[in-house]
């Protein structure tokens, strides 16, 4: 694996590290949702796994990320559809595809 992307894969874990950190313990989407300061800084790090992510497949293009295009198209709507960013589309994405991205990423960094 080159180094550089071991370097992207572990700015992909520590953003998912800080999403965990962020989120609400009981993991309550309405909690989430009227936590401004919380789904910003949730989008941020969506931003950076997906920045992150395109670097990696510039490089790597046959990487085994599930849905590495859609991570990458993600991150493209929040920074240029900002306006149309809604809580449960991130809610979605942290409850339901964060966790399978998680694992992908622990496998490839061993």
């Amino acid at each position: 694996m080159h180094p550089e992307i071991k370097v992207w894969l572990k700015d992909i874990q520590l953003s998912i590290n800080e999403i965990h950190e962020f989120l609400p313990p009981q993991r309550n989407y309405i909690l989430f949702q009227k936590d401004l300061k919380t789904r910003k800084a949730v989008e941020r790090n969506i931003e950076i796994i997906g920045e992150a992510m395109r670097r990696i497949k510039e490089f790597e293009p046959d990487i085994l990320i599930s849905d590495s295009r859609k991570i990458i198209d993600t991150r493209n709507r929040i920074i240029h559809g900002y306006d149309s960013v809604s809580a449960d589309v991130v809610w979605l994405i942290v409850t339901r595809y964060l966790p399978i991205l998680e694992k992908e990423v622990q496998e490839l960094l061993k």
